[in-house]
């Protein structure tokens, strides 16, 4: 069985260079896989491996400056769901490319899983995802708004247009694990609006606490790892991914005329030249002769 952590935190390293050696030696010692980023404003990632592995890379983490109450989300998985070990360095922990948004300065009130019903009920709140339209796409709450974005960094010019919907509104917000509506509340408070909220945890701790048949949320919740979709409970979801597009797909989407297994769906059918999709057929048969030795292929890693 392994132990899956998903982590966020927002802090200051002054140079979060020096950090990755000893960060990427440890998880290497422990034979822990996944992916974590390292930035000036803080970490995040997601990783997986034995329970003493897990613990011991938390409380490296949580030794960082700035970093002692670090907090984690944990699921469990049968099956490896990372291929391999990532340790970054990036700009942001997450991207919305807004230099001024700062989590730190100050966020949206965090709304327990609880309590998270009663408020996006209210008549007077607007429910906004703000997770890209592929993840919106196979599950998200009752009645919230769909950006329709491809990423996080389209949701400013999203707001920008589409403000004066939800004046006199109470805004609610949620993400995945929460790290996105760190800076989208943060963003929303420094464009004017008064009361902004967000589901504190996410859409995980939501899923994870609250029961089935007392929830708002419809379908399944997208993850960035190789069991690729959860619903309720945490329970893994029926989804796979194509590896063309690394959109969520469902089994029967795979007797879809328009999918060839790792060329196309049905999603990115006409997104990619004739070229490319000669590329993604090179790869398979690379994918394929690894397999045929008893080898996982790099180029087939979930979560990548």
């Amino acid at each position: 069985m392994y132990t899956i952590a998903a982590l966020y935190h927002f802090t200051r390293f002054d140079d979060p260079e020096a950090l990755r050696a000893p960060l990427l030696a440890l998880c290497e010692r422990e034979g822990i896989t996944g992916i974590l980023l390292l930035a000036g404003e803080g970490v995040n990632g997601t990783i997986a491996g034995s329970r003493k592995g897990i613990d011991a890379v938390l409380a490296h983490l949580r030794g960082l400056p700035g970093c002692e109450g670090l907090e984690h989300k944990e699921s469990f998985s049968e099956t490896q769901p990372f291929g391999r070990l990532k340790v970054r360095l990036k700009k942001e922990i997450v991207t919305m490319g807004q230099p001024d948004v700062d989590p730190l300065a100050g966020v949206g009130h965090y709304v327990e899983p609880a309590d998270w019903n009663e408020l996006i009920t209210s008549p007077d709140v607007a429910v906004i995802d703000t997770r890209n339209d592929y993840e919106v796409a196979i599950g998200t709450f009752e009645g919230a708004v769909d950006p329709a974005t491809d990423s996080f960094r389209d949701f400013p010019a999203w707001w920008e247009k589409n403000k004066h919907r939800f004046h006199n509104k109470r805004i609610a917000m949620f993400c995945t694990g929460g790290i996105r509506c760190e800076k989208s509340t943060n963003y929303l408070l420094g464009q004017g609006v008064d009361e902004v909220y967000h589901l504190k945890g996410g859409i995980l701790k939501y899923l994870e606490e609250v029961p089935e048949a007392e929830s708002t949320w419809r379908g399944e919740c997208f993850v960035f790892d190789g069991r690729v979709s959860v619903g309720h409970g945490l329970r893994v979801g029926p989804h796979e991914l194509c590896h063309a597009c690394r959109r969520p797909i469902l089994p029967e989407d795979t007797a879809r005329p328009e999918f060839e297994q790792g060329v196309s769906c049905h999603q990115c059918i006409d997104e990619t030249s004739a070229e490319a999709k000669e590329r993604f057929r090179e790869r398979q048969k690379q994918i394929a002769l690894a397999a045929a030795r008893g080898e996982r292929h790099m180029l087939n890693v979930p979560g990548d």
